[in-house]
């Protein structure tokens, strides 16, 4: 259980609300930022104005997957205020708030480490991302379907990245009957794909790898699918990026060839944002009863 403890869940979207929902039946006491125009109430939880929240009794803060932006900024869904995270907000809490987020960046990183506060990336889990991989594939395939004229049975697919997305997405599109090759820098990498049955090749040779390729999925957060790799793609080719964003394709190069790119960073969230929600859930609670724990064995 979760009794005494008060939390701050700050913006965010459909999957945040599984996670509400999951903190208030362990009894958490909620602090609602961002979510004024939700409909549905939550036991436990209120709805406050940032500047309302008294943070000095806040244990835990959830951001969204996303963290914030630059400049601080966190996304939120059901409210059209802007909220704006800041050092001086964190230097508030107590020593003991920990700070839960998907994914971070330097702002982020930044604040917590002046702060002197603890940040947990969800994302950076091996658990998470396994668990998450699984919606990830599922809108994967269901963009794939949307924006195609022809089967996945039997086109070629090419993948760049076999991190844990990039396995899931290769396997079953494998299963599907495409004819898959996937694109990986370290040597491991390689054999795996060689053991999954699939055509490895090295990164470093992907614009003479793509010439053949109907549809080319990127999961590496860096800018690999540049104009280069992009003049090299048959016009009907589809490009999924499903990689944070800003995406690792040359969205700009992609449209003037004409050539249909699409950028879908958050698709656990998009297609199975319940589903996405629990796995979250599940974690968050995991960790804060084991911060809860420890605490009070502290004390």
């Amino acid at each position: 259980m979760l009794t005494g403890i008060q939390i701050a869940v700050i913006g965010g979207d459909a999957r945040q609300l599984e996670i509400i929902r999951k903190l208030t039946e362990l009894d958490a006491r909620i602090s609602l930022i961002g979510f004024e125009q939700l409909d549905h109430a939550f036991t436990g939880a209120v709805k406050e104005k940032l500047d309302e929240v008294d943070f000095s009794n806040i244990d835990a803060i959830i951001l969204p997957v996303a963290g914030t932006n630059l400049e601080g900024q966190v996304e939120t869904i059901f409210s059209n205020e802007k909220v704006v995270l800041t050092e001086e907000i964190l230097v508030k809490t107590p020593e003991h708030c920990t700070i839960y987020s998907g994914i971070s960046n330097e702002f982020l990183n930044g604040i917590v480490k002046q702060s002197g506060r603890k940040l947990i990336q969800l994302f950076s889990r091996d658990d998470v991302a396994i668990y998450n991989s699984i919606p990830t594939v599922e809108g994967t395939i269901m963009m794939a379907i949307q924006h195609t004229d022809f089967t996945i049975h039997g086109s070629n697919v090419t993948i760049l990245g076999l991190g844990r997305c990039g396995m899931s997405i290769a396997r079953a599109f494998h299963a599907l009957g495409a004819k898959v090759k996937v694109g990986a820098r370290k040597s491991e990498h390689l054999a795996r794909i060689t053991e999954m049955g699939l055509e490895p090749f090295q990164l470093s040779n992907i614009e003479k790898e793509v010439v053949a390729t109907d549809i080319l999925i990127n999961t590496i957060p860096q800018p690999i699918v540049s104009a280069g790799v992009i003049a090299k793609l048959p016009p009907q080719t589809l490009i999924i990026d499903i990689a944070s964003k800003p995406g690792g394709t040359d969205f700009r190069y992609a449209e003037k060839r004409g050539i249909k790119a699409l950028l879908a960073p958050s698709l656990p969230g998009i297609v199975a944002p319940k589903t996405a929600g629990q796995i979250l859930a599940d974690v968050l609670t995991q960790l804060l009863q084991e911060t809860t724990i420890n605490r009070k064995g502290n004390a």
